[in-house]
This record gives C-alpha cells, sequence and structure tokens, in this order.
C-alpha cells in the first residue's frame, strides 16, 4: 500500500510544482494579474450609487453641453469654434466642484496606427491645457487618451473631419469633496446649471431703444 501511494504522492507535488513555477512564487501571484481590487471597487460604487450617478451626470453634460470639437487634417491645432465649445464645456464643469472628467482624442482613419494614436493623444492634450488655462483644476481632468483611429464616427478610410475629435466626458467624483464624503450624489446630480455664458453689454448699461410713433421700424 505504502509503495502504491508513494507515485501518486509525487505526481501531485510535481504537478504543483509545475503549476505554481515552484515554491517560491508570491502566494496569489498567479491569480493578480494587475485587475486585483477593481471587484472590490466595482462592488462599493454600485453599493454607494456612485456609478448610477455617474452615469445619469455623464448624460446630463452629454446633453447640456457639446461634448465633441473638431480639428483639421492632421492637426491638433484649436479652432475657434473648438475653443467656444471648450469654453462652453468649463462654464458647465465650474459649476460641478465635486466631478472628474477625462478627454479621449480621435483621429479619422488616413495613417498608420501609431501616428494616429500619438496625434489623437495630442488633440487630448490640447483640450486639457485650454480647459485648464480657463481655471479647470488638473486635478478634475484625468489622463487624457488616445483612440487614434480605432473609433471612427464615420466608417470611411478618406479624412472625414466628424472622425478628427476630442470628447470630454464625466469620469467620476472627487473622492475627497464634502458632498461626496457624505454620499450626496443625487443632490450633485440635481444642482441647478446655471449658464454663465449670457453675453452682457461692454458697460454694463441698459441700451435704450426709441419707438417710432408711426409704428415703423
Amino acid at each position: 500500500m505504502k509503495f502504491r501511494s508513494f507515485p501518486i504522492i509525487a505526481a501531485t507535488v510535481l504537478g504543483l510544482a509545475g503549476c505554481n513555477g515552484g515554491f517560491n512564487r508570491e502566494v496569489g501571484a498567479e491569480v493578480d494579474e494587475g485587475g486585483f481590487g477593481n471587484a472590490t471597487m466595482n462592488n462599493t460604487q454600485l453599493m454607494s450609487g456612485e456609478r448610477d450617478y455617474t452615469v445619469a451626470l455623464a448624460e446630463r453634460f452629454a446633453k447640456e453641453v457639446p461634448s465633441t470639437i473638431n480639428f483639421a487634417f492632421n492637426s491638433a491645432d484649436l479652432t475657434e469654434d473648438a475653443r467656444a465649445t471648450l469654453r462652453r464645456q468649463a462654464d458647465w464643469i465650474r459649476q460641478f466642484p465635486e466631478v472628474r472628467f477625462r478627454v479621449y482624442g480621435h483621429t479619422d482613419l488616413v495613417g498608420s496606427d501609431a501616428y494616429n494614436k500619438a496625434l489623437g493623444l495630442r488633440r487630448a492634450k490640447a483640450a486639457v491645457a485650454y480647459l485648464a488655462s480657463l481655471g479647470i483644476g488638473g486635478a478634475r481632468l484625468e489622463a487624457v487618451a488616445s483612440f487614434g483611429k480605432t473609433q471612427p464616427v464615420v466608417q470611411t478610410p478618406g479624412p472625414e473631419q466628424r472622425n478628427r475629435r476630442t470628447v470630454t466626458e464625466v469620469s467620476g467624483f472627487v473622492s475627497g469633496n464634502p458632498m461626496v464624503l457624505n454620499g450626496k450624489y443625487a443632490a450633485i446630480i440635481m444642482r441647478e446649471y446655471v449658464k454663465s455664458a449670457v453675453p452682457t453689454h461692454p458697460d454694463n448699461t441698459v441700451i435704450q431703444t426709441e419707438v417710432n410713433p408711426s409704428g415703423g421700424n
């Protein structure tokens, strides 16, 4: 009986050594591939409601403010239209100091993957830099990312302005903010957005108009 069981025990030991690459590896090393803790984080976000509120606020941002700006071919320079859109984004972002944002860069399908990846990143950085110049703190603008040409709006191999873009999105909440610490996500979502881009007269005076008694213009 002893001689019969020995090969089984030996085979088991060798199998364990082969699966683990020896007994010198850190316990759990074969399990964690860099995502350890993500499940706990997701569960915490779900239980606190943070994920649902993030989605709700992202939908509100996209509805109330243009989230996309476009670029000229092979360029990361901001056009005046792009700057105007980013100013509207900044006006909206200022109303929600508890919220973080992320900017994604995109290109059209002309050019190599590597070149377009870099170009998309330059576009995203240009948008972030302009938002920062408008007073939006860098801590609230998460690391920019580039999708290059992998997510076109229009499937065409040629130049297409709608594909040459950056997209600003709500990415979460600032963890140290008192409102967030108190779990008041709903109050943040429901906060009234004050459109501060209403133009005023340069002299801050009321412009008087005269009425023609004859009724003409």
